[in-house]
């Protein structure tokens, strides 16, 4: 069973209605079928979004525009096998793992998630960032080309909440469970 958008609600493929979940109509989704997704997730505008390996969104991520969420790879049997790719079932080199996006986390523009990777919740990756197969940890700011942590979300979090204090109780509702 396929995941269907309707309107701004959005069907995952066990049958779930996502009230508050959007998708572009411009993102592309391939293996619909193998791709979880939970509510209040947006996903933006010329999007690749590669699900044949296992892609899990957890609730509240965003990911912005032109962005790739891979699960496989034949960026190695390619070149193995030449001309002959093609006529070959099976290949040596060809790369399949799930991706795993931790909850409230925030892809920017631009951004490649390569096969394997697995997103700690509250994470942010930044424009441009190409980000290898791995665990980064939760909180984790990553950028560049390969991506590295460069920093944690909850130093600029804590002055966000310091200045809102009447929000402090929304924030600790999904960063502690």
């Amino acid at each position: 069973m396929g995941a269907a958008a309707h309107g701004i609600r959005f069907q995952r493929g066990d049958g779930v209605f996502l009230k508050r979940t959007r998708v572009s109509n411009m993102t592309r989704i391939e293996h619909i079928d193998k791709l979880m997704i939970e509510d209040n997730v947006y996903i933006g505008h010329f999007n690749l979004i590669d699900s044949s390996g296992g892609l899990y969104i957890g609730e509240g991520c965003q990911v912005t525009n032109y962005v790739s969420l891979l699960t496989h790879s034949s960026h190695v049997a390619i070149r193995l096998y030449g001309r002959e790719y093609l006529t070959r079932d099976n290949h040596v080199g060809y790369l399949k793992k799930p991706t795993r996006l931790g909850k409230y986390s925030f892809i920017g523009p631009h951004s490649v998630l390569m096969p394997g990777v697995e997103l700690g919740k509250g994470s942010i990756v930044s424009a441009y960032s190409f980000v290898q197969a791995g665990e980064y940890p939760d909180f984790a700011i990553l950028a560049g080309n390969p991506a590295r942590v460069v920093g944690d979300t909850r130093e600029g979090d804590a002055e966000w909440l310091a200045q809102n204090p009447e929000l402090h109780h929304l924030y600790e509702a999904w960063a502690h469970d």
